[in-house]
């Protein structure tokens, strides 16, 4: 037998058994890699077959065409009447052969520099924006193609979800699959909305500059490319230096990417383009620009023909506007915001002209309240502790290097607070912020709906923090309120054409912001103000409670007030902030104010104000807990930041108190006892509250002689030296804000 060479059992087996087995890590990740490329294999089939569905579906190039986006509002006033009827206005169709080549390029160097090169959404663009996203924290660059924005434009509403987004780019994988670049590019500039209600660029070279689009020169263009980041802001009728600085910005694009050489941009003169004139604008559409906008969140999904029953008195709005332009100063604009005691927008005025501007500076401006502010202030001091009778000290003071100074250098002495809101002493309002707490002081204007950021240096007692009208106007209806918190709207309902209600306006549950007593005590200042202090230029002849406002340099002037359940709020100033010569808060907002508010309440029965303070009945020591109010009363913050409702605390099945733990005493009719109010003080107090020499005891600047001094008592519930507040800036809390903000 012959002998084997190969030992027994030496075979491939063996061979196979002693290879060392691969490292458990390396098989998931082989397994991990197996399962992805099936995933993404079978998500590119679902995506495949999605895309050529939907391809099949869409319509014919010519149905497209002949379709149009937009919707017909109807928009009526409070009373029913029609006040304006908005919709979609077309130009004529212009060819992609016919359109400027200036006007593609413009479009195509804003919107999408990649468009001949992606097939309808594109992934560098994409991946841009999330690197946008993450190296700043914010969504500062869009990644969506002209595609799909006219997909969205077309089949889709703005909501940002991602089954909206998802649907879109599917979408816009078919119409590239279906039609040529041209063909988009034609269907997009054809289609989309320029602002002022004009969609396409025939109607908006119509409307911006009087002639039809196939004469759109590359300023022209620029504009136009301009406006569909944002409509209404670039509109060069709404504001013309940030339209060519945006056209500015266009042309820049175009020669970065090579549309146009730098010489052509430099020989465009934006200040040489001549605009159409607009006819048939009027103040409502600033109320309308405000209000309209929230339907897409109130009818996100609704596109059919719809009736919009809105909260605007045609009556006062004619009003409102009369009295801006009659008394706004030369050279400066005026805004108005009119509420009714449940938040109901009566009037809205956003400038003097809305054809010369649509800027709205009743609800997007923000400037400085000046002595308005001390409305916070006052009330901080009240829920401290403070009332209308306490005595302060009028006199120069320094805060952290900080020195008020009040108008003319006048100090008074010894007053009461009443008389020190009254006249608006500056330094009375920064040694009572410093004892409250210039962080109390925030919080209460946060309380009664300030939404901008305030700050809390020692000089945000005088107003230094940026508002919006519509913001102070909501926090003196509150006052107006008792104490409660208002939501301005401007949409009672909407309804279909044949009567269908679709929104109905539901009011917000009672949230009580601060006790009864702070609210009398805030009213008892507020109407004195009026009554004989730097607001009489405001009285209409029935009780009116309100506050002016005066920043420096007369840049900025208000007066924010009520009376009979309705709330005004005027500011007037230049929107470069220059200065106003003569502009005052008690001169002419408070004019207009008086001017609008006679109008306003004509109708209305006279309402006397409840100013008297009544503490809480279980008071016993008057001690810094005693002066905070009644727990049960109202809604307070505990040491972890929990809104807490004491009222509900432990109790089950147990009816709440009212607001204001104890009832008001009526007379017979029902009613609270109305009388008039009392004086602020006589005329010898009067003489020395402005600064006057009066040779009794006082000095050529009011300041109290020293026997006089020694005879005022020290303040036993305030810490006499708080400590200092760190600078910084409060947050906006999640307080209701209105929509259109």
């Amino acid at each position: 037998m012959a002998r084997r060479d190969t030992p027994r059992g030496s075979g491939s087996g063996r061979s196979s058994r002693s290879r060392k087995a691969k490292p458990f890590w390396r098989r998931w990740l082989g397994r991990l890699f197996v399962w992805g490329l099936a995933f993404a294999l079978l998500g590119a089939i679902v995506l495949g077959v999605a895309v050529a569905m939907t391809e099949r579906s869409l319509p014919s190039y010519q149905s497209l065409k002949s379709s149009q986006t937009g919707q017909m509002i109807v928009v009526r006033a409070n009373d029913g009447s029609e006040l304006v009827t908005l919709g979609p206005s077309y130009g004529k169709w212009v060819p992609y052969a016919q359109i400027p080549k200036t006007m593609t390029e413009a479009i195509v160097s804003t919107e999408d520099r990649r468009y001949r090169d992606h097939f309808g959404i594109d992934p560098l663009g994409i991946a841009r924006s999330i690197m946008v996203r993450v190296e700043t924290g914010h969504w500062r660059q869009g990644g969506s193609t002209i595609t799909q924005q006219l997909a969205r434009n077309i089949f889709l509403n703005n909501s940002k979800t991602f089954a909206r987004k998802a649907r879109e780019a599917v979408l816009a994988l078919a119409l590239e699959q279906k039609f040529s670049k041209d063909q988009i590019l034609e269907l997009y500039l054809n289609k989309v909305y320029f602002g002022g209600g004009a969609y396409g660029i025939d109607a908006a070279s119509r409307k911006f500059f009087g002639h039809p689009a196939q004469q759109l020169t590359l300023g022209e263009s620029a504009i136009v490319a301009g406006l569909v980041k944002a409509p209404s802001h670039y509109s060069p009728t709404a504001d013309a230096e940030a339209g060519k600085e945006r056209a500015h910005v266009v042309l820049g694009l175009m020669v970065r990417h090579g549309a146009i050489t730098q010489a052509q941009a430099d020989a465009v003169n934006l200040d040489k383009v001549k605009l159409a004139k607009e006819t048939g604008q009027n103040s409502v559409r600033y109320f309308t620009d405000w209000a309209l906008p929230q339907l897409d969140v109130l009818l996100p999904e609704n596109d059919k023909p719809i009736e919009v029953w809105t909260t605007l008195d045609p009556g006062m709005q004619r009003a409102a506007t009369a009295a801006i332009k009659a008394n706004a100063p030369k050279g400066a604009q005026g805004a108005l915001v009119s509420l009714d005691r449940d938040g109901a927008v009566l009037a809205m005025v956003g400038g003097t002209d809305y054809v010369t501007s649509n800027y709205n500076r009743a609800t997007d401006a923000m400037r400085q309240p000046g002595s308005a502010w001390k409305l916070f202030v006052y009330m901080a001091a009240l829920e401290a502790g403070y009332t209308p009778d306490d005595r302060v000290v009028d006199e120069p003071v320094t805060i952290d290097g900080w020195s008020p100074k009040n108008a003319g250098n006048h100090y008074a002495g010894a007053i009461d607070v009443r008389s020190a809101f009254a006249y608006s002493k500056n330094t009375v309002a920064a040694q009572l912020g410093n004892e409250v707490g210039f962080a109390a002081v925030a919080g209460m204007a946060r309380r009664f709906g300030i939404t901008t950021p305030i700050n809390t240096m020692p000089a945000m007692v005088l107003g230094s923090s940026e508002v919006r009208v519509i913001d102070m106007t909501r926090a003196f209806a509150g006052v107006e309120a008792k104490g409660q918190l208002v939501t301005p709207y401007g949409i009672r309902k909407v309804t279909t054409t044949d009567g269908e209600v679709l929104y109905q306006h539901q009011p917000n549950p009672p949230q009580v912001l601060v006790p009864p007593y702070v609210v009398a005590g805030i009213t008892d200042l507020l109407q004195t103000t009026v009554n004989t202090g730097t607001g009489r230029a405001a009285q209409i002849g029935r009780p009116v409670a309100g506050k002016t406002g005066t920043t420096s340099s007369d840049k900025d002037g208000w007066f924010v007030g009520f009376s009979s359940g309705i709330t005004t709020g005027v500011w007037m100033g230049r929107d470069d902030a220059k200065p106003v010569p003569g502009l005052h808060g008690g001169a002419a907002p408070a004019r207009a104010f008086a001017a609008y508010m006679r109008y306003a309440t004509a109708k209305r029965p006279v309402e006397h104000f409840d100013t008297e303070v009544k503490l809480p009945q279980w008071q016993l020591e008057p001690d810094d807990e005693a002066y905070q109010g009644d727990p049960g009363d109202y809604y307070y913050v505990d040491e972890q930041g929990n809104l807490v409702d004491p009222s509900h605390a432990g109790q089950q099945d147990q009816p709440q108190r009212p607001a204001d733990g104890q009832p008001l005493p009526s007379g017979p009719d029902g009613l609270v006892p109305a009388g008039p109010p009392p004086p602020a003080a006589g005329e010898d107090f009067l003489d020395r509250a402005t600064g006057k020499q009066d040779g009794q005891g006082t000095t050529q600047t009011g300041a109290l002689s020293p026997d006089v001094k020694r005879n005022i008592a020290p303040r036993p519930r305030m810490a006499p030296t708080p400590t200092p507040i760190p600078t910084r800036t409060v947050a906006p809390p999640s307080v209701p804000r209105p929509s259109g903000y």
